[in-house]
């Protein structure tokens, strides 16, 4: 059958992303993206270093960013994020927009990070005062609140798991669970940190329960990346993405 008369695919806006080497949920990031677009990633180089402050360093040289940010450069996507939590705020907001400024040095049209699309995220909620919930040691999650402190952002409670590899498998329900233990009173919203975490369906879950927004790495990544190249992402309930929601349960005042 000749099919000449259909022209060809649709035109595909598209969004480059720079993973650490043990990122492992592709899927989850396409979830929140319209099928219009499309995801070019790529993986920095393997060190054999568990999840850790000094892994965070080593993901995010400015070496690393540019030969990642070459490489995507040759599929021509309209803006570039570097998509780890750590290693986006082990340097403080200096060293985040250094990142940045690095990626579009390197040739990065658009460039963002997984920590600089958190703050974007929770002023656009209006969130000063957050719960936090990690996989990470102690001293990777002491890390990410001074970062927050930086951006005047003030920790209500927080919860950590202490783990230094696999955090992929982590199951919803410890990501609940911890949750549940770090919300206390005086809380604008929640953060799940990590890129390997997976949230996607415990988000609208953890919102319609704790009655207030949350938020979680690979969401805010997505939702800033899209949102720079005029795109909304995908994300029915959950209250960054969806007005109705966070008219809703999400703007609701815990009993």
């Amino acid at each position: 059958m000749d099919v000449s008369f259909l022209g060809g695919p649709q035109p595909q806006l598209g969004l480059g992303v720079v993973a650490p080497f043990d990122f492992a949920l592709d899927r989850e990031l396409w979830r929140w993206v319209p099928d219009d677009v499309s995801l070019h990633l790529t993986r920095t180089p393997f060190v054999p270093v568990e999840v850790s402050l000094d892994l965070a360093r080593m993901v995010s040289e400015h070496e690393t960013l540019r030969a990642a940010v070459e490489a995507l450069s040759a599929v021509s996507p309209q803006a570039i994020a570097y998509a780890c939590t750590s290693g986006s705020f082990v340097g403080g907001l200096a060293g985040e927009r250094a990142m940045t400024a690095a990626m579009v040095q390197a040739g990065a049209v658009l460039s963002l990070t997984t920590s600089g699309a958190l703050i974007e995220a929770l002023r656009e909620l209006d969130a000063w005062h957050i719960a936090v919930v990690t996989p990470y040691t102690r001293s990777v999650t002491d890390s990410l609140e001074a970062f927050l402190g930086e951006a005047g952002i003030t920790v209500t409670g927080r919860a950590y798991l202490g783990l230094t590899r696999h955090i992929w498998q982590v199951p919803y329900r410890d990501v609940v669970a911890m949750a549940r233990t770090a919300v206390a009173d005086g809380t604008d919203a929640l953060f799940i940190s990590c890129t390997n975490l997976p949230t996607y369906d415990a988000i609208p879950q953890l919102e319609a329960e704790l009655r207030m927004p949350v938020v979680s790495a690979n969401q805010v990544t997505l939702w800033a990346a899209l949102r720079a190249i005029g795109v909304r992402a995908v994300g029915p309930y959950q209250a960054l993405l969806d007005p109705v929601a966070r008219a809703g349960p999400a703007g609701m005042t815990p009993a």
